[in-house]
C-alpha cells in the first residue's frame, strides 16, 4: 500500500478546501492516487448532500450572458441556501459559467442536461462535478431554478444578483443592448409593446378610465378624447416601447432603440425566487 504522506495529505486539503482527516482518509481508500481520491470525496459530499434537498434555497442569484456579435444569450437562476454563499467567489463563478456553457455550447432542455455538460471555467470538468466541489466545501445545496436561451443577437445585465434580463435585438452593440436591459430591470414593463399587452388588462383599464372620467362629470362627447390621452399615459407606463428611457427621459426606450439601427424583439426579467405567476418572461412583439 502506498505511503500517505503529510505533504499528500496537504495538497489535497489545498485542492479541495475539506478537513484534513476527510483527506486523509480519503487519500488511503484511493491507495495514494489524488484524483481518485478527489472523486472520493466528491462521491461521499454528494451523498451527505442528498440527505439535505429537503433544505430552503431563498438565496442566491441571477447569470447572464449574450452577446450581439455572436447571436447567443442565455440567463440562469442559481439558488443557495444563505446570502454570504450567494456573494462567495466561486459560486459566482459557477453562475456565471452556468449561463455561459448555456450560451455559447449545444443548449439543454432542461436543468439536468446543463450539469452535466463541460464547465467553461474547469477544465476537463463537468458543471456537476464543479457544483459538486463546491457544495462539498461549503454543505449547502444549490439549485437550478430557471434557465432560458435565445439563438439570436442578445444584450443582458444583472442588478445586484438579484434581477436579471436578457433581451433579444436585431442590430444595434451590445452596449447599447445592455443599456436598454438596464432599463427593463429599474422599470420592469409589462410588455414589449402595444400588441404584445393582455387585451384583457387594457380594456380594463379602459374602462376604469371611462368610469372615472363619468364620475368627473365630463361629457360623453369629450371623454372617448380624455381616454386616449389617459392611455398614452398608461401605456408610458407599462409598455417597454413607450416607457420614458431611464437615462434620458426626454426620449422613449423604443425611440433610443431606433436611433441606434436598433430593433426590440422580446425580453425576459427575471427576479430572484419569484414564482411563475409573477415572473415577467419572454415578453414578445406581436
Amino acid at each position: 500500500m502506498a505511503e500517505i504522506t503529510a505533504a499528500m495529505v496537504k495538497q489535497l486539503r489545498d485542492e479541495t478546501q475539506l478537513p484534513m482527516m476527510e483527506c486523509k482518509k480519503a487519500l488511503g481508500e484511493a491507495g495514494g492516487d489524488m484524483e481518485v481520491a478527489k472523486q472520493t470525496l466528491r462521491e461521499s459530499g454528494k451523498k451527505f448532500m442528498g440527505k439535505r434537498q429537503d433544505r430552503t434555497t431563498d438565496e442566491g442569484r441571477i447569470g447572464v450572458y449574450a452577446s450581439v456579435g455572436e447571436s447567443i444569450g442565455a440567463i440562469v437562476e442559481l439558488q443557495c441556501e444563505s446570502a454570504p454563499v450567494s456573494s462567495n467567489e466561486e459560486f459566482i463563478q459557477l453562475a456565471d459559467d452556468l449561463a455561459k456553457q448555456l450560451a455559447t455550447g449545444p443548449g439543454a432542455a432542461s436543468p439536468e442536461e446543463l450539469w452535466a455538460q463541460p464547465s467553461p471555467s474547469k477544465s476537463g470538468s463537468t458543471l456537476e462535478e464543479q457544483r459538486d466541489d463546491i457544495q462539498n466545501k461549503i454543505r449547502e445545496v444549490f439549485r437550478l431554478a430557471r434557465i432560458e436561451r435565445f439563438d439570436a443577437p442578445s444584450g443582458g445585465f444583472v442588478h445586484m444578483a438579484k434581477i436579471g434580463v436578457l433581451l433579444e435585438v436585431e442590430g444595434g452593440t451590445d452596449d447599447l443592448a445592455k443599456e436598454v436591459c438596464l432599463h427593463i430591470a429599474a422599470m420592469n414593463p409589462k410588455a414589449l409593446n402595444k400588441e404584445a399587452m393582455d387585451e384583457s388588462v387594457v380594456a380594463e383599464e379602459r374602462e376604469l378610465q371611462i368610469e372615472r372620467a363619468r364620475q368627473e362629470g365630463k361629457p360623453e362627447n369629450i371623454i372617448e378624447k380624455m381616454i386616449e390621452g389617459r392611455m398614452r399615459n398608461f401605456y408610458a407606463e407599462h409598455v417597454l416601447e413607450e416607457q420614458a428611457f431611464v437615462k434620458d427621459e426626454k426620449q422613449t426606450v423604443g425611440k433610443v432603440a431606433q436611433a441606434g439601427g436598433m430593433k426590440l424583439k422580446r425580453f425576459i426579467r427575471w427576479q430572484l425566487g419569484e414564482s411563475g405567476d409573477e415572473k415577467s418572461d419572454a415578453t414578445t412583439a406581436a
